[in-house]
């Protein structure tokens, strides 16, 4: 694999001089000349509708000359990647999260390290120190993907391991449930003083477990709140330092006897197993839902409209629950930069100089203020003391229209592209970031400001826990790069889980054991030792002992 890699690395850097010539304007360096256009093919396996037309875009092909053709997966499907490596056809650019396993092990993403030392300066300087972390490893120094995570992001916002609706927390002169004790006491309390909202039946907690939101409604929650573990995907690290998979530990056992009993009582919304994420996000949207187990991004789309409803107080509040309070809560526990997940390069590219010389532009100054901040004027302005702020119009469309990332292009090209996170300034010493400390605090709802001042606190973060030197010092172990046979064990092991946690939480709570018991059966079915052992190793090969 290794040897063909170099050859195609030889032939790209051949081809090098050759293909700059055409490209008349060397991206971000000022020239008058129009670059000459180019089109190329970009499949996002996080992809969302684009039709490259939105201001952003359209000022991003004007420096560049390259225009996006954007691809994604339909609803459900699963497979596209492996569908690639079938037929042989790929895009020019491609984001396959995971799956960029196999086009590495089939040779299909180039090596981009040779071109980005002939053209990447902005590469370069975006990810400084944290350059070599792109590599694949200490046997293969090849850079196959841009890192999609934030450089240089500090954590000021989060969904916290649970969410309870500012109405909920009013009610309860903003008492800060710290267990799911506490949490489930206030959702029954208010669900049986207030049945119905907006004419409809109040729902206690809804999660969706019809799609892969099971992972971050029904898995995630499970090791922040039972095993107070930070974002590792499937897998949690013990204090030991030995990794396991998160359903086959026994800690987990006691928060999905939680949902069981949830579920039982009916605060649990029935449909939970069967509703679409389309189903889920109305019901929020109707502010019926009390409490949610989800990442702030997956409802984003339903706040904005109960905030454009006038509804703030059915938007949610982030809490630090846990288990009990012997169970820290380590939800802004990022981990280091999250190498592993990010944009490469086939071995289809059409120019892959171009391709490189567009995501060095994507790395610029120029170019990480107008993805983040849009068109200046529009969107936003400098204000006396040259400080870069949004107008008031681009702040209110932003808090309440579903489609305002899509429409301005404001924020809807920054993820999965190499991108500087909140801690990182320009050279007029304003962030490139929309989401710093200072916006934040300065975007706080009414109900927002109610708890600040009922916490004592003067941001939301604030009442999570200061994780000092108790912070991961690994990249979050989902963006881990799995070797096909690991890879496949743990496809076998979530396959498993899933439904034999929906079983657990619909079962009469004196079959629960014995449910469980069944789970735990199938995982070591499935193979769930062998993962173990093999991710252990993978682990202990990459970063060393931990």
């Amino acid at each position: 694999m290794k040897k063909r890699a170099a050859i195609a690395a030889a032939l790209v850097l051949a081809i090098a001089a050759i293909a700059a010539l055409l490209f008349l304007r060397t991206a971000g360096d000022g020239a008058k000349t129009a670059p000459e256009p180019i089109t190329f093919t970009f499949y996002s396996e996080d992809g969302v509708e684009d039709p490259w037309t939105d201001p952003v875009a359209r000022r991003i092909t004007e420096r560049t000359g390259v225009t996006l053709d954007v691809d994604y997966p339909s609803a459900g499907e699963t497979n596209r990647v492996q569908l690639m490596v079938a037929t042989g056809e790929y895009p020019d650019l491609i984001f396959a999260k995971s799956d960029a396993t196999q086009l590495i092990q089939h040779d299909v993403l180039i090596d981009m390290a040779p071109l980005i030392e002939q053209y990447g300066p902005n590469i370069k300087a975006l990810y400084g120190e944290e350059y070599d972390m792109l590599r694949a490893g200490a046997d293969d120094p090849a850079i196959y993907q841009l890192c999609s995570d934030k450089v240089q992001e500090e954590m000021l916002e989060s969904a916290g391991t649970a969410q309870l609706q500012w109405a909920v927390m009013r009610e309860n002169d903003y008492e800060i449930p710290r267990t799911l004790e506490q949490y489930t006491d206030m959702i029954r309390r208010y669900k049986q003083a207030h049945p119905t909202i907006g004419g409809r039946e109040t729902i206690g907690l809804s999660i969706v477990c019809t799609d892969w939101h099971w992972y971050t409604t029904l898995s995630n929650p499970a090791g922040y709140i039972a095993n107070g573990s930070p974002d590792n995907g499937q897998w949690i690290i013990g204090e030991d330092g030995a990794v396991g998979y998160k359903h086959a530990l026994p800690e987990q056992k006691e928060y999905f006897r939680w949902l069981n009993a949830m579920y039982a009582e009916g605060l649990l919304d029935p449909e939970f197993a069967t509703q679409t994420h389309e189903d889920y996000l109305r019901k929020i949207a109707q502010g019926r839902v009390l409490g949610l187990m989800d990442a702030d991004w997956g409802i984003a789309e339903a706040e904005q409209s109960l905030r454009g409803a006038g509804m703030t107080e059915r938007t949610y509040a982030a809490l630090p629950v846990t288990m009990d309070e012997s169970v820290p809560c380590r939800v802004m526990d990022g981990g280091a930069l999250a190498v592993g997940w990010g944009i490469g390069i086939t071995t289809s590219c059409k120019d892959p100089v171009r391709a490189v010389q567009f995501l060095d532009w994507m790395c610029s100054e120029e170019a990480q203020i107008l993805v983040n901040w849009g068109i200046e004027g529009v969107n936003y302005v400098y204000d006396e003391s040259g400080r870069r702020v949004k107008t008031e119009q681009d702040r209110i469309d932003a808090a309440t229209n579903p489609d305002h990332a899509a429409r301005t292009g404001v924020g809807f090209h920054v993820y999965p592209f190499p991108s500087y996170g909140n801690m990182a300034l320009d050279s007029t010493g304003n962030p490139y970031s929309r989401s710093t400390r200072e916006t934040v605090i300065a975007g706080y709802d009414d109900e927002e400001r109610a708890a600040l001042d009922a916490w004592g606190v003067d941001m939301l973060s604030g009442i999570f826990p200061d994780l000092g030197e108790n912070r991961q010092t690994l990249p979050p172990l989902w963006v881990l790069q799995l070797p096909p046979e690991l890879a496949a064990m743990l496809d076998a092991l979530d396959a498993a889980a899933c439904p034999g946690l929906i079983d657990c939480i619909v079962c009469p709570p004196d079959d629960f054991d014995e449910k469980w018991d069944a789970l735990q059966a199938a995982l070591i079915d499935a193979g769930v030792e062998q993962a173990n052992a093999m991710m252990n190793e993978l682990v202990r090969k990459r970063f060393g002992d931990i």
